[in-house]
């Protein structure tokens, strides 16, 4: 699978390994490979490669995974394509992203 960055720094995925089962959800539903098993529990591998969809917080039976749903990388293109500019989270003064 091609690995595809879209805006980096900016996702909002995060993961309490703590309450990680080691169920492997995450992996089966997430498109772009960001989590990995390592010592039976999830771990965020390439976090720059979440496109924020949900899925695996969606699936993740123990709660340990939490994302803001469709902003970061689909925000940032919205924003851009919308003013014709570079894409952007307008999330600081200068329009640019975190």
């Amino acid at each position: 699978m091609r690995e595809l960055t879209y805006l980096p720094g900016v996702v909002t995925l995060l993961l309490d390994v703590e309450k990680c089962n080691g169920c492997r959800m995450c992996l089966m539903v997430c498109p772009h490979a960001v989590f990995v098993m390592e010592n039976k529990r999830a771990v965020i591998r390439h976090k720059d490669f979440c496109m924020e969809c949900g899925a695996c917080a969606k699936n993740c039976p123990e709660g340990a995974i939490t994302v803001q749903s469709g902003v970061g990388c689909a925000s940032g293109i919205i924003n851009g394509l919308l003013r014709r500019t570079e894409p952007s989270c307008d999330c600081d003064s200068d329009g640019g992203c975190c």
